[in-house]
């Protein structure tokens, strides 16, 4: 290959250097991609496309061994998980997780390459994975990618300084080059290497401990003129097909519902699991354009939005009929219905998919499930489930989490639930309507605890839920097919809700944070460090080093605990009489 390309006179993106790495230079290289538990408390419902997508490119188009290894995929049903109220198992103990990456080396071979990916709930993990790793394989490349390494970037070798890497944004282009600096460290050392500037241009020099690193720039495959991603591999689903103790992590992904109430998820549905399953996951587009202050979608293509096309998803949907008989298709991006022409040219080729019984589910917004042009041809192309994510249903909450402007653009309708006069945003009960008229099952998810919610204000989500049992009844749907769980107001690194001065008050005041002055962004210091090991379900309410709550909201810590509790243990409606 030779010295790879530079950044000199700007940015570059990724492709191009991938464009230049020699498949010879990498052919053969042994790379292991490892997956981070998430969320305990819930059952397993989603491939880790992102890690199998990686894996499949490199093997398929470069010759590189490339293997999975899920930790998510696990929930052990024993004693401990009893002792623990873990209703649908536990996580691996590190031990275990030690005993399942070290056979994994050994059946596979050593790693001259191990990539990370996690969420920042999982940093916790990957200190204790890497840990694992350079105990088993000291000289091996270690690289974390996804959301954790997205949201803090360098700071991650402050809190992990074995690192070697940290690939932020979407990796499909560069882990080619992150394939070719490990086989390059490999054949040289890492002196040599970064000498012959075989590491440019993502080599960042040494820490104070004499650790080399590298940041890499992942960036958006790039997509054609109208926003339709390129084709590429689908994730190859053999790769989970046994670990190396014989159990079957694909197996106990696809047979695990991703939108049912035994999953422990935030969704209800009116089906027994079996019309569910098996499934599988992918998403159909990347990116999302808006700006919720919540959420964060750096992991996946930032403000970009690019779409797969309708004919790529048909084919893929076939392809793994074929090969595992699939029931259903999750598409869990946020966004699916943005592209009107997408989902008309579905409908027909998804004609035979909806004649072999196959279904599918995704999210939308909800002024979009208010578009009888969107949800009627994804209805007619077999579409059964759509995850709206209101949040709330009061209009100051929705406009102080950014949510307003799409929710609240149709104004608002009065309705009476159980005798008493209430006003929820038009988008939202005409979703709910449009949805039921065209056989699809809506399922809303809601946030409590945001930055100037009060108990009044909240009690307008609690009454839309109680209007959607009441409507769901009146069409023969029952009650229990009703999402009455709610999350919890949270920040997470990267997002902007911390430009809510509430909100930077209450996390200094309860975890110590510091926040740049200019910036609001966060000084990456010890307190930073464990406020990111508290970040866990997002259901639960977050405690300081003294055991305080943290609550962004105007309801007062009693009000706000005792509205979590009635979520909790499933009385909901008891927030209404608060």
């Amino acid at each position: 290959m030779g010295k790879v390309l530079t950044l000199t006179g700007g940015h570059v993106h990724p492709a191009e250097i991938r464009a230049q790495v020699d498949r010879k230079a990498i052919e053969g290289l042994k790379v292991v991609f490892i997956n981070m538990p998430l969320r305990e408390s819930a059952k397993p419902t989603a491939m880790p496309e992102g890690p199998l997508l990686l894996a499949t490119n490199l093997r398929q188009n470069y010759g590189v061994d490339a293997s999975v290894i899920d930790l998510n995929a696990y929930r052990i049903v024993d004693e401990l998980s009893q002792k623990r109220e873990l209703a649908t198992g536990r996580h691996l103990t590190h031990k275990e997780a030690f005993d399942l990456i070290a056979m994994h080396f050994s059946v596979h071979g050593t790693p001259d390459l191990v990539g990370l990916s996690g969420l920042i709930t999982t940093l916790r993990w990957q200190e204790a994975v890497v840990s694992i790793v350079r105990a088993l394989a000291p000289r091996t490349l270690i690289v974390s990618g996804n959301g954790l390494a997205t949201e803090l970037k360098m700071g991650l070798f402050e809190y992990i300084p074995e690192l070697d890497g940290v690939a932020h944004s979407e990796g499909d282009d560069v882990i080619v080059k992150i394939a070719y600096d490990a086989a390059m460290v490999k054949k040289y050392g890492w002196s040599s290497a970064v000498a012959r500037g075989e590491l440019a241009p993502y080599y960042q020099g040494e820490n104070a401990h004499g650790r080399h690193r590298l940041l890499y720039a992942g960036a958006r495959p790039r997509s054609d003129k109208k926003g339709v991603l390129p084709n590429m591999p689908w994730a190859d689903l053999g790769l989970m097909d046994q670990d190396v103790f014989g159990r079957s992590p694909r197996q106990m992904i696809m047979d695990t519902p991703a939108w049912h109430a035994t999953a422990g998820t935030s969704s209800a549905v009116p089906w027994n699991i079996e019309d569910l399953i098996p499934k599988i996951n992918t998403v159909s587009s990347r990116g999302c354009p808006f700006s919720c202050y919540y959420c964060y979608r750096g992991a996946q293509g930032e403000t970009l939005w690019g779409v797969r096309s309708a004919f790529d998803l048909a084919e893929q949907i076939l392809y793994y009929r074929e090969r595992h008989n699939i029931r259903f298709v999750a598409y869990p991006d946020d966004n699916f219905a943005v592209a009107i022409p997408r989902i008309e040219e579905m409908v027909p080729l998804f004609k035979d998919i909806v004649s072999m019984g196959i279904r599918w589910g995704t999210h939308t917004r909800m002024d979009e499930g208010a578009d009888a042009r969107r949800i009627k041809p994804m209805a007619d192309a077999g579409c059964v489930y759509i995850g709206f994510g209101p949040e709330s249903a009061n209009r100051d909450t929705l406009e102080a989490i950014n949510k307003g402007g799409h929710t609240l653009s149709m104004g608002f309708e009065g309705v009476r639930v159980d005798g008493r006069p209430w006003e929820f945003p038009r988008s939202m009960t005409v979703s709910m309507r449009n949805c039921i008229n065209y056989g699809i099952h809506a399922n809303c998810t809601w946030i409590m605890g945001s930055p100037g919610e009060t108990v009044a204000r909240l009690k307008d989500s609690v009454a839309f839920i109680r209007w959607q049992e009441q409507l769901y009844e009146l069409h023969d749907s029952p009650a229990a097919s009703v999402n009455k769980r709610m999350f919890t107001m949270t920040w997470y690194p990267g997002t902007k809700l911390i430009k809510h001065p509430k909100v930077r008050q209450e996390l200094n005041r309860v975890f110590g944070l510091n926040f740049d002055p200019n910036t609001f962004e966060p000084v990456m210091d010890d307190a930073f460090y464990r406020y990111c090991l508290e970040l866990d379900d997002a259901t639960k309410v977050l405690e300081g080093p003294n055991g305080e709550p943290l609550n962004f909201s105007d309801m007062t810590t009693d009000e706000f605990l005792q509205a979590r509790e009635h979520v909790d243990s499933g009385d909901i409606f008891k927030i209404l009489e608060m």
